[in-house]
């Protein structure tokens, strides 16, 4: 059995279709999503339709990330909370909902099921028994139960994050303009900027393994070492 992380896909279908191509994940693979499904790549809603079909095939994971919220938020709040989101993303997200191309749609646009996703298919964290997933980050000296939302969803990547279990931490969140994988002591960031020119990765947690890919189809491969 592998465990794979994916990392921010933030509405990049071709390479989050391309990468699954070349990994091919298995049934008895875990697989895992590191949340930002949505907003700044040109396919949000083919995203969500790709993850919604992952999870009706095989047991997946996804967890929540805060572009996420800040979508439900815009819609279920007021002018400052659609003029956040719209700036960080969500033009691009709601031009995916269009009706027509090159028009934009509305809330009223997606699909039920793209809000239930949203709302009730998401977790904020994943623990096994060598690893923990989040998607923004941990405080070192307090059980995952216990893990404020502030941490969990929107702090950015510290000098190290050594949480007290010793399992090592796996997040995205954190832009890696470089492309390259984020090691820091306790953990590693896999979110390498999937969408403006950057590479969607694929990490094999327990190997160090990882797998990346463009926009424009190209293909890279390394290998993390854990501090």
């Amino acid at each position: 059995m592998r465990v794979f992380a994916i990392g921010d896909v933030h509405g990049c279908l071709v390479a989050l279709n391309d990468l699954l191509a070349w990994v091919q994940p298995t049934r008895a693979d875990d697989l895992i999503f590191l949340g930002d499904y949505v907003d700044r790549g040109p396919d949000t809603r083919g995203v969500i339709n790709r993850l919604i079909e992952l999870k009706q095939a095989r047991p997946v994971v996804c967890l929540r990330g805060n572009h996420e919220i800040m979508m439900l938020q815009a819609r279920d709040g007021g002018r400052p909370e659609r003029k956040m989101w719209l700036g960080v993303g969500g033009v691009q997200a709601l031009g995916s909902y269009g009706p027509a191309l090159g028009v934009s749609g509305t809330f009223d646009d997606v699909p039920p099921g793209h809000w239930d996703f949203l709302e009730n298919e998401l977790v904020p964290y994943h623990e096994t028994d060598r690893f923990i997933f989040v998607h923004a980050g941990v405080y070192h000296d307090a059980p995952m139960d216990e893990q404020p939302d502030n941490m969990l969803y929107w702090e950015f990547l510290p000098d190290a994050m050594r949480h007290y279990t010793g399992k090592t931490v796996i997040c995205g969140h954190s832009s890696q303009r470089s492309g390259e994988p984020k090691v820091i002591p306790g953990a590693v960031c896999i979110d390498t900027c999937a969408y403006g020119g950057g590479w969607l990765t694929c990490l094999d947690a327990i190997s160090g393994r990882y797998w990346q890919v463009d926009t424009l189809g190209r293909k890279r491969e390394g290998w993390v070492d854990y501090e």
